[in-house]
């Protein structure tokens, strides 16, 4: 694979799920550190702009790094979610159009081993094991997510699948999450703009039904990716759109970061925004450094890797912005690895740039942050690389290639 080029082409906003979602373009929101009407004494914190990048479909040039090992197995589905879990037995992929999650055995082998598949019902997308591994949780393109023993999906037990967590009103779910002490979820409803919260202890319990769900969390349009700080004050949520902008953008336009109290969330989903800063144009995934002083965000349609400030985010956003990596072709999927010096980000070409390819970039943080040239080089990718988990010993990354349907192991010990 030769030096990827830059590529130019014009492409519409859609949603980051695997089904038939409707798009999110919109215009350009204003060049005012505010979207959308004056706020009001009740109304939501104002959007910063921190200097993120516009949209764009050039790409970084980078060398192909040969020397990191990369292999691929075939998986009896599209590739969504990759979790893997804490003892480094198992991993656990949702299988969106198969309508199944792969339960796949990693010990003593290069490439996991699919042992069995857990029907859900529905088409899961995004997935996230709860702190203490008891339960896999798989966002289901409806208003939910579904909920799975993993002990049972381990063992191939009986009713593996526990119940499924409904928002009655809500729409294209595609990523989920959990509070860390596993009482509550979290999932990012991308066509009713919004997060849905659930008392996921209260469903396990007494059983799942309309009282489980607590409410929804007011963020952008297309709302996608999301995670917890380390100490668990925080939710961190992408939104491809900011609120409040309308009409064609061509590339799309700039969506948002949204810092959201967590503990607010449980009991008051509708007032728990802290703030929300522009993020480039659709960003669609996020993740935080091990300490949680850095919040990385992959801008798909500026095609840059950003990193923010969490503690500006708080305190001054509008500065909060601390890095810009130019990478490839419509970033979605970011791992933190080796210790968390690295970062690997999944470059999907989604949309199929002119002259662009599929590929995984690797990123030096410490160059990154000093605002220095960043990008090491590229690592081989399948047809549309999307989520990825490492593994615990710190040694394998699993990436989930969507349109090849394939499993891809990264060697990334081995990483410049």
């Amino acid at each position: 694979m030769a030096a990827l080029a830059a590529a130019t082409a014009v492409i519409a906003i859609a949603a980051c799920s695997a089904g038939s979602h409707p798009a999110a373009g919109r215009s350009a929101p204003p060049a005012s550190g505010r979207v959308g009407p004056a706020p009001s004494a009740s109304a939501a914190p104002a959007i910063a702009t921190a200097g993120a990048p516009g949209c764009s479909t050039a790409v970084a040039p980078g060398s192909v790094l040969r020397a990191v090992s990369t292999s691929m197995e075939s998986v009896p589905g599209t590739p969504f979610g990759v979790v893997v879990t804490a003892d480094g037995r198992w991993s656990f992929v949702a299988l969106s159009d198969a309508g199944t999650v792969g339960v796949y055995r990693l010990a003593g082998s290069a490439l996991p081993s699919l042992v069995r598949q857990v029907s859900t019902g529905q088409q899961p997308l995004g997935a996230a094991l709860t702190r203490d591994g008891r339960y896999l949780l798989a966002a289901d393109d409806n208003g939910g997510a579904a909920v799975i023993s993993v002990s049972r999906a381990e063992q191939g037990g009986a009713g593996a699948l526990l119940g499924t967590l409904n928002d009655p009103a809500g729409s294209g779910a595609i990523e989920v999450t959990t509070s860390p002490d596993g009482r509550f979820a979290f999932v990012s409803l991308e066509d009713s703009d919004q997060i849905a919260v659930f008392n996921l202890e209260q469903a396990l319990t007494k059983g799942f039904g309309a009282a489980n769900f607590v409410g929804t969390i007011p963020v952008g349009v297309a709302p996608v990716g999301m995670t917890v700080s380390p100490d668990g004050r925080w939710l961190y949520a992408t939104s491809e759109a900011a609120p409040g902008t309308q009409g064609s953008g061509g590339l799309g336009t700039q969506g948002t970061l949204t810092v959201i109290s967590l503990r607010r969330a449980e009991t008051d989903p509708a007032a728990s925004v802290v703030s929300t800063v522009l993020a480039g144009c659709s960003p669609v995934r996020v993740i935080t450094s091990a300490d949680g002083g850095v919040v990385w965000v992959t801008a798909r349609g500026s095609d840059r890797l950003l990193g923010f400030s969490a503690a500006r985010l708080l305190s001054d956003p509008a500065r909060s912005l601390v890095a810009s990596v130019q990478v490839g072709e419509a970033p979605v999927g970011l791992a933190l690895v080796d210790d968390g010096t690295r970062v690997v980000v999944a470059n999907s070409n989604r949309f199929n740039a002119p002259g662009a390819v599929s590929s995984l970039a690797v990123v030096n943080v410490a160059a990154a942050l000093a605002n220095r040239p960043a990008l090491a080089g590229y690592l081989p990718g399948g047809g549309f690389p999307r989520e990825m988990a490492l593994e615990p010993d710190g040694r394998t990354l699993l990436v989930g290639n969507f349109s090849s349907l394939q499993l891809e192991a990264v060697g990334v010990a081995s990483l410049p």
